[in-house]
């Protein structure tokens, strides 16, 4: 429900601020005062299209904003919404918010929160619907009209159901399909896939074996370098001609004969010891080592032949050893996926057809509810247009009816998440016309009234909390605006309406009134609004019936009406209570 809106800068508009509440709502006042820009200020914090004509003359920029109360929105998608953008309402409370500025540019926000203008569509289509002398006529659309025929015929269950088996059955069938495609090609990918595991295994390959080919390849390569190397290095330090071993030898058992008269020089004994060891293992080792160098050129071939193996292996399946066993893994899970088709072929469609057989009944089944629904539809909307003084006309609820396929998984396939159906409300104004679509009914008003008809059917199944009509009464006499009044007023028993009216006999039924005036100061228009409380409201309703100056007579007029009106909805609200119990 729309608790509050305040507009600034916006048109003729320097500042308002209107309270709202449950039930009813009037603006009135003359034309050009600035009612209808009050509509054009929500439907921009709504998400409509923002324009810098929109900013008033000499302002920088203009802003709206609009708070909800959500409390009784429990819409699963509405707070999933929200949380998909981080957005916490607050006390069950949501602030949107629009900034228009005189470059063009605009913010929109969620309760202080930067998003996009796009996201206060999505969020004011849940809350608030406008209809009338503009564009955001949601019930002129197809896909609209039969979510609000499945409302009215207690559907929804029945249709989430379908649209969770339609999912399952596509996602069922697409697997299928693609299994079919690839059999012409499967006989070939196994052979290639069985070829390739089979070189792969015949490789055996060994993590590490490539760096150890290449280490043993680098030793056989230098191998009379390598010797010569370790060979020196055992001449030079224990060789013949000049042994700094023997040295070290000396040295050592002179030194633990100092230690003996010096026990302090013990240590230094110790070090030295530790030196010569140290090197007579260099020696040992390197001896070892020259031993086990030998020129062969028959495992340097090998060698050779082995690593080019592995580059080729490399080229075609992994730049390492470990890539081409992980290659080999997959090709492995693939075959086993493909040698097993046939039965994963034979699972999936029998799994296809009992998918088909639910979406076919469930579709039949949700088109017949649909069908026996429209029909009431139809007799309760011809029966409002009446009763709204739209003629004799005649409403029809138009389904499209292509012919189905016969075979069971085809005919499945053509059914959507919604069924088969695509229903249409159609209208013929008068008896002998032809039925046409919502969207080419040509008066604004008469489009008004249509839809305060079906909104005053549909109220009871219709979520969108606050509905607001452009001039509803555009076009009607008096006695019909008293219908129409009549028809907002329990309209607004089950939603909050705000009404734009030039009728008292429509604007005498609100439970709230507003009147909107134009002044000229200094030279600036400007739009104010104010509360009609008491008299001020009489006096407004005298000058809606007769014109100013405001008489006696208008003025006792005015108050018969209201009188009149009390007693009707006094009237109205005892069927309803009735009725309900």
């Amino acid at each position: 429900m729309l608790l509050q809106l305040t507009i600034r800068n916006l048109a003729i508009i320097r500042e308002v601020q209107l309270e709202f509440g449950p039930g009813f709502t009037a603006l009135t006042g003359e034309t050009g005062a600035g009612k209808s820009i009050l509509i054009d200020a929500l439907g921009l914090v709504l998400g409509a299209r923002a324009s810098s004509d929109l900013v008033r003359t000499g302002a920088s920029r203009a802003w709206i904003e609009a708070v909800f109360d959500i409390s009784h929105l429990s819409s699963g998608e509405f707070t999933a919404t929200l949380a998909e953008f981080g957005i916490v309402p607050e006390d069950d409370q949501l602030i949107l918010s629009r900034e228009v500025q005189a470059n063009g540019r605009s913010v929109a926000r969620v309760n202080g929160q930067a998003v996009p203008a796009g996201l206060l569509a999505t969020i004011g289509a849940a809350l608030v619907d406008i209809h009338g002398q503009s564009d955001h006529l949601s019930l002129l659309k197809t896909e609209r009209q039969l979510e609000l025929l499945d409302r009215f015929a207690g559907v929804l269950p029945l249709r989430s159901e379908l649209a969770r088996t339609v999912r399952e059955f596509r996602a069922t069938l697409r697997e299928l399909d693609q299994l079919r495609a690839q059999e012409r090609d499967r006989a070939h990918r196994i052979d290639l896939l069985r070829y390739q595991l089979q070189e792969i295994a015949n490789a055996q390959l060994r993590p590490g074996e490539e760096e150890e080919l290449q280490r043993e390849r680098a030793r056989l390569q230098n191998a009379e370098r390598l010797a010569m190397l370790a060979a020196e290095v055992v001449n030079s330090l224990d060789g013949e001609d000049y042994a700094p071993l023997d040295v070290l030898r000396r040295a050592s058992l002179r030194l633990e004969e100092l230690a003996r008269f010096d026990p302090e020089q013990q240590s230094v004994v110790g070090q030295l010891r530790e030196a010569l060891y140290s090197l007579e293992d260099v020696v040992r080792t390197m001896r070892a080592y020259a031993e086990t160098i030998e020129s062969d050129p028959n495992r340097l071939a090998a060698i050779e032949d082995r690593l080019e193996v592995l580059r080729r292996l490399k080229r075609k399946y992994g730049g390492t050893l470990q890539e081409i066993l992980s290659y080999a893994e997959r090709a492995r899970r693939e075959l086993e996926m493909l040698e097993s088709s046939d039965e994963r072929i034979a699972e999936l469609e029998a799994r296809t057809e009992a998918l088909a057989a639910q979406v076919v009944q469930r579709a039949e089944q949700l088109s017949q509810r649909r069908r026996q629904a429209a029909i009431a539809l139809e007799r309760a909307m011809s029966e409002a247009m009446r009763a709204l003084r739209l003629g004799q006309g005649i409403f029809t609820v138009l389904f499209d009816d292509p012919a189905p396929p016969e075979l069971l998984v085809e005919r499945a396939a053509t059914c959507s998440e919604h069924g088969w159906d695509r229903a249409e409300f159609l209208i013929a104004p008068n008896p002998g016309q032809e039925p046409r679509p919502l969207a080419r009914i040509a008066s604004g008003g008469e489009m008004a009234r249509l839809m305060l008809a079906l909104k005053s059917i549909l109220s009871e199944v219709d979520e969108t909390p606050t509905l607001v009509f452009d001039e509803v009464d555009v076009g009607i006499g008096g006695r019909s605006a008293q219908v129409v009044g009549e028809r907002l007023w329990q309209l607004a028993q089950r939603h909050q309406v705000i009404v734009i009216s030039h009728l008292p006999q429509i604007a005498a039924f609100a439970d709230r009134h507003y009147k909107i005036m134009k002044q000229v100061e200094g030279g600036t228009t400007e739009t104010l609004v104010h509360e009609l409380r008491g008299e001020a409201r009489l006096e407004e309703l005298a000058a809606m019936m007769d014109g100013l100056p405001i008489t006696p007579e208008s003025l006792a007029n005015a108050r018969a009406m209201v009188e009149r009106v009390a007693q009707r909805k006094a009237a109205l609200a005892g069927i309803r209570v009735g009725s309900s119990s």
